[in-house]
């Protein structure tokens, strides 16, 4: 006799796409004569010309952005390179100019889905029982653009949600301009990528343990000044080499908020050329080092158009964060999760290879993944098309619980659970076998009809706290037993 499965209650917390949140991006024509006729336009303009303008556009847009005439600025310095003298315009007329090579992108118009749930950094000033929580969210704009947007709110002691207000504001981060690099990290990816020695080994070599971009660049230009004939390389490969480098540097970056910006206005829009189509499905998980360090790691998809690359990003304060590139052979598909400690010494990571079945892997480095193990393979007619993981495992006494997808019939995704050892995380102890929550009637309309799906929930008290998205358009949150869940998954067993 199959165990009855607990009971789902949904709550009535609805995230919905806003189109009014607009964030400002360059709109620089990709044509260097274009550019250069634009500015050219501008500059033609009188002083009292240039002055109504630029009054017009800061009225019209007042009120939709903070920093607008910063932003303007800098869009002028991106295409300052193509003025015909080197003498600079007044401020005023730089910034009629940057307007120009401006425009507004509405983040999250198409929608507003897969969130993941972590606990806040900052605990302080609540009532017993609460817990203040972190939320992401993948926003979804023009072109199916995605990128990573977050909300903050309490869990009362008695399962009462209060979500933060938000506002329309949005702000992009700032890019470190001299991100530092880790040597081993480094040189291990390019000995991944095929490069053992020669050029790497010349420019790396030299380097700290620790290095920056500027050290990094200044290795490089030194290497460049060496006579060619003392090079001992074919001039292809080492363009290569030297392309692979740059590549690499770009990839693994670094992005900082300002302090006074609220979270919910904090937006990680893409940046390197792997996620110039969207950072999608970020899992983020609370990670509790064996030396009782807390760091905030989100593994997720970036996508260029035209392949995925499975990335992870870290945070101690959800102010400032590092992207890097995971590596590894077993690095070959979505829905990578963490989870949040180590196991036996090693990090372990769900994974699924083949996009269908789920596979455990464990490494000594959280960025290199080599070794893969079976887990789960599609059992039950609601999963007979792929199963996939929903966030990262979530430890209890009765054992990790992981929460799933399954595919079936139409492509209805629905969300499971398993339960595997606690010592033995790669043993499956309980499986459902009916999903725990499926899309019902109110949730089945969207851009992908029929899906319910969560990137990562929390155990708060009794309770399993399970944000999830609505047919890849909006989001709620669920609240689920523990206790009955994880007894339901015992009684199942494997």
């Amino acid at each position: 006799m199959t165990p009855a499965l607990p009971t789902v209650q949904r709550t009535d917390v609805k995230f919905l796409p806003d189109s009014t949140r607009v964030l400002l991006r360059p709109f620089i024509p990709g044509n260097e004569s274009r550019v250069k006729s634009i500015m050219g336009r501008v500059m033609s303009l009188s002083d009292p010309e240039v002055e109504t303008m630029l009054a017009t556009v800061l009225q019209e847009f007042a009120g939709r952005h903070t920093g607008t005439e910063a932003m303007f600025e800098s869009f002028y310095q991106r295409v300052a390179k193509f003025q015909l003298t080197d003498k600079e315009p007044a401020r005023n007329r730089r910034l009629l100019i940057g307007s120009y090579f401006t425009s507004e992108y509405a983040l999250e118009c198409a929608a507003l889905f897969n969130p993941s749930v972590v606990p806040h950094p900052d605990q302080s000033n609540l009532p017993p029982g609460a817990l203040r929580f972190v939320m992401s969210l993948r926003a979804t704009g023009e072109g199916h653009i995605s990128s990573i947007e977050f909300r903050e709110g309490v869990l009362g002691a008695d399962n009462l949600i209060c979500i933060e207000s938000t506002n329309r504001f949005v702000s992009a981060p700032d890019l470190v301009t001299d991100p530092s690099y880790e040597k081993p990290l480094f040189t291990r990816k390019l000995e991944e990528m095929g490069f053992h020695g020669g050029v790497t080994a010349e420019i790396i070599d030299p380097l700290p343990d620790e290095f920056n971009l500027h050290q990094l660049t200044g290795s490089i230009n030194t290497y460049k000044r060496r006579p060619a004939q003392l090079r001992r390389i074919a001039a292809h490969e080492e363009t290569r080499a030297l392309e692979c480098i740059h590549w690499l540097a770009r990839s693994n970056y670094e992005v900082e908020f300002h302090p006074e910006v609220p979270l919910s206005e904090r937006i990680i829009f893409p940046v390197s050329d792997n996620e110039s189509n969207g950072i999608e499905d970020a899992r983020f998980v609370r990670f509790t080092d064996d030396d009782g360090e807390v760091t905030y790691y989100a593994t997720y998809t970036a996508y260029n158009g035209k392949v995925i690359l499975p990335q992870i990003l870290e945070t101690k304060d959800f102010r400032r964060f590092k992207i890097n590139t995971l590596n590894g052979r077993a690095v070959q598909n979505k829905g990578m999760a963490l989870f949040p400690r180590k196991i036996d010494g090693l990090y372990a990571m769900i994974s699924r290879q083949d996009n269908e079945n789920l596979f455990i892997m464990y490494s000594d480095n959280a960025h290199f993944w080599e070794e893969t193990y079976p887990l789960l393979r599609p059992t039950y007619p609601w999963e007979f098309v792929q199963l996939g993981n929903c966030g990262s495992p979530i430890e209890t006494e009765a054992g990790w619980l992981l929460l799933t997808h399954g595919v079936g019939a139409m492509r209805k995704y629905c969300i499971g659970a398993i339960l595997l050892d606690l010592h033995d995380a790669g043993k499956v102890i309980g499986r459902l076998r009916e999903p725990l929550l499926s899309p019902n009637q109110n949730e089945r309309e969207g851009y992908v009809p029929n899906v319910v799906y969560t990137c990562g929930a929390l155990v708060h008290g009794d309770k399993l706290v399970m944000p999830y998205a609505m047919s890849d358009s909006a989001s709620s949150m669920a609240i689920v037993p523990l206790n009955d869940l994880l007894q339901c998954l015992l009684d199942s067993g494997a």
